[in-house]
């Protein structure tokens, strides 16, 4: 016959391994979290491995982020063939020389096989990145690049700007961040229209500032993310239905994060002043 005191330690017992049974599982969801939104943080990193991680920037109960069984859908390619030609391999050794009118407006046309995406450049909220692409564009360094990578859950973009197509390109110099206090951004919401630089800065380690170089993305849907990416202009209304037939035939993996399943490559790319 059991004694009251041992019926008592053995329902301590019992309930001590509930509790340790209920922190466990805690702590799996805990580290699942985090390793969700580390990718996804990664994503926006283009400099690196630039995966914008297009999971998702919330608590992993995304469906795209967090299904990472899910089957590619193969959908029709809705763009034309590139244009003839080949990425010019080139490389800079430092930043160049500002040559831009801070005062005046610039606006940078993508002219893609999937049509024709027009971004009014803010140049006296972001003259350095504004005068990168500006030198970039006029040496033919975006001709021909494709976007490599369609984020379509928790964030939504398009990102483009690597000559390799790896998502590790870059120009070989960098250019510091800038208009990180944009009103825009209010909420930590990057909207729709915006177009903005990729770059290395991980924020859990705070550590990656004034990484960005040639690669950016193009926010086609808000998108839930911390103010750290250079906000340098907006992407015009029919630039918007460019990105969303893009967006629309999904991208490659099935799991919201790839390179996209239209053939979306820049044929020309070409910055103006008015």
């Amino acid at each position: 016959m059991v004694s009251n005191d041992q019926r008592r330690r053995q329902l301590a017992r019992e309930k001590f391994l509930r509790q340790q049974q209920r922190r466990e599982a805690a702590r799996r969801r805990a580290r699942m979290r985090n390793a969700v939104i580390a990718s996804a943080l990664a994503v926006v990193v283009a400099g690196g491995a630039v995966s914008y991680a297009a999971g998702a920037f919330d608590d992993g109960t995304s469906e795209n982020a967090a299904n990472t069984n899910a089957s590619p859908t193969t959908k029709p390619d809705p763009c034309e063939k590139p244009a003839s030609g080949k990425v010019k391999p080139l490389s800079f050794k430092k930043e160049p020389a500002m040559t831009i009118d801070k005062s005046a407006d610039y606006a940078m046309k993508l002219s893609t096989t999937c049509g024709d995406i027009d971004l009014d450049l803010s140049a006296s909220k972001a003259p350095r990145t504004v005068n990168s692409f500006n030198f970039l564009v006029n040496k033919g360094y975006l001709d021909h690049t494709k976007c490599h990578r369609l984020v379509a859950g928790g964030i939504y973009v398009l990102q483009c700007g690597d000559p390799e197509g790896t998502g590790e390109g870059g120009p070989g110099y960098s250019i510091p961040d800038e208009n990180l206090k944009d009103k825009r951004l209010k909420g930590n919401v990057y909207p729709a229209g915006t177009v903005a630089m990729a770059n290395k800065y991980k924020a859990a380690e705070k550590k990656g500032r004034d990484s960005g170089g040639s690669q950016f993305f193009l926010v086609y849907q808000d998108s839930q993310l911390p103010p750290d990416y250079t906000p340098f202009g907006t992407i015009s209304d029919s630039g918007m239905k460019v990105l969303k037939k893009i967006a629309d035939a999904g991208e490659s993996t099935g799991r919201g994060d790839g390179a996209p399943n239209a053939t979306v490559v820049i044929n020309k790319a070409t910055v103006s002043k008015s």
